[in-house]
């Protein structure tokens, strides 16, 4: 038991140091608490290159937040820490997913018929 809080504290560890050797400035601006931190299996296929993923939850973090976050990351593309890259990528629900894959659709057929994506009202006054 106290190996598992011990491997969860290493992650959030880690996580702590990436944010703030490259993320210097969003440390300084949003204050980043971790609720939840999992890591993968210890089973590893040492023939086999495997990624090792954690899983962070910061659930006080705003989205907005979590946007500026994300998008320094792919900013900055390769984020390397002591020589192995990592991608840093939020993770959505599946009814957030699909309602974004169907917004696309939608955009991209008002883009075909040269629509704006942004909503215009015609309002029209009758005199009474």
């Amino acid at each position: 038991m106290a190996e598992g809080k011990e491997r969860k504290q290493k992650i959030e560890n880690l996580f702590e140091i990436i944010m703030t050797e490259i993320f210097l400035n969003l440390v300084n601006e949003i204050d980043i608490q971790v609720q939840e931190a999992q890591g993968v299996p210890n089973r590893m296929n040492p023939k086999r290159h495997t990624p090792r993923y954690s899983i962070i939850k910061i659930p006080k973090v705003k989205d907005k937040e979590r946007n500026i976050i994300l998008k320094a990351a792919r900013e900055k593309q390769l984020v390397i820490y002591k020589g192995a890259p990592i991608r840093l990528s939020a993770d959505f629900s599946a009814e957030i997913l699909q309602t974004r894959r169907d917004w696309q659709e939608i955009l991209k057929v008002m883009k075909t018929q040269d629509y704006s994506s942004q909503q215009s009202y015609h309002l029209e006054s009758k005199d009474i």
